[in-house]
């Protein structure tokens, strides 16, 4: 049938892959961590506390004081592409595109800061996309993480008079094709060292002990991902959590404090993966491979290795496509 000379042009149906990480600030400075913060921390998701209470002290003392504190840890890992979070996550959209092929649009977003996932999945459906699936890049399920990816993702689609259909990326945290990429690359490092450090630690991102308490599966998530890395590695892995904030009890053991104790105990060797970051950001760089790294020295340890994330590499790519190709499985 031929459509009326006045009707919109409607470009070719594409399946879609979005990419979503967590964000970043647009700059290492005071006013940009400012602005970030203030949407990261405004989150129900991320804070649970009641609005009218956690706003007044959200904009006195924490974004008075807070903003230049992170500024100041976001310059030490800036480099000349920006953010080491935004450029790995670009990196890692520009791989997936090569490896999926043009039959395929993938884009990236973030949940806080630019570009907002409401932008880029407006930009896929202009582009012709009618299924999409939307990617958290957190192996471990968070309410505080996926769940509040997947929000924006549904809120940016009650917007839409014509709706793309949706899936999300699961969890995957036991994925064997995880696993395996976590494990190939602790090989890989280790195997360039002179001496093999006397433990691996894991350090994944700290969450409330109370978000457990309320039924949040992170904490088993991390755990298992730990266990299961230790069968394949045929090696002990040991299991702490980093990035408190605040006063409430957060789930333990700390990171700082098990480096700093286990030093004291006199360990002297260590090597520490963060599995639960897709990419390479301001925790791992600054807070596991500086701060965490003079917090063991302090003590008495001598050799610190930190293991890079996934990032863009080859293990992690390989296993970014076979998940992402099987949860694509009846659309292409």
């Amino acid at each position: 049938m031929t459509p009326p000379p006045d009707h919109p042009v409607i470009p070719q149906s594409r399946v879609g892959v979005l990419l979503v990480n967590l964000g970043t600030p647009d700059a290492a400075e005071p006013k940009a961590v400012r602005r970030y913060l203030a949407e990261f921390l405004s989150d129900p998701r991320v804070v649970e506390i009641p609005k009218l209470v956690w706003q007044p002290i959200l904009r006195g003392v924490i974004l008075t004081t807070r903003p230049k504190k992170s500024a100041e840890a976001y310059a030490q890992v800036w480099s000349e592409d920006g953010s080491p979070l935004a450029a790995f996550t670009r990196k890692k959209s520009r791989a997936l595109q090569l490896r999926l092929g043009n039959g395929i649009t993938v884009d990236h977003a973030m949940r806080y800061g630019i570009p907002s996932i409401r932008s880029r999945l407006q930009a896929m459906k202009d582009a012709g996309c009618e299924r999409i699936l939307v990617a958290p890049l957190y192996p471990q399920y968070c309410a505080a993480t996926t769940a509040t990816a997947n929000d924006q993702a549904f809120l940016a689609l009650s917007e839409m008079r014509w709706q793309p259909a949706l899936r999300t990326l699961p969890p995957y945290h036991d994925d064997p094709h995880y696993v395996a990429a976590l494990a190939k690359t602790v090989r890989a490092y280790l195997g360039g060292l002179e001496r093999q450090p006397e433990v691996l630690l894991a350090s994944f991102h700290g969450m409330p002990q109370r978000t457990l308490e309320l039924g949040d599966p992170y904490h088993c998530h991390c755990r298992k991902t730990a266990r299961l890395l230790s069968e394949a590695l045929g090696r002990p892995v040991e299991v702490a959590f980093q990035s408190r904030f605040g006063r409430a009890k957060w789930l333990e053991p700390a990171t700082d404090r098990w480096l700093a104790d286990a030093a004291d105990r006199g360990l002297r060797s260590v090597a520490l993966i963060a599995p639960g970051f897709s990419a390479d950001c301001v925790e791992t760089l600054e807070e596991l491979q500086i701060r965490a790294r003079e917090t063991f020295e302090e003590h008495g340890g001598t050799e610190f290795h930190y293991i890079p994330c996934l990032n863009d590499g080859e293990p992690g790519m390989a296993m970014l496509e076979a998940i992402v190709r099987r949860e694509l499985m009846g659309w292409v």
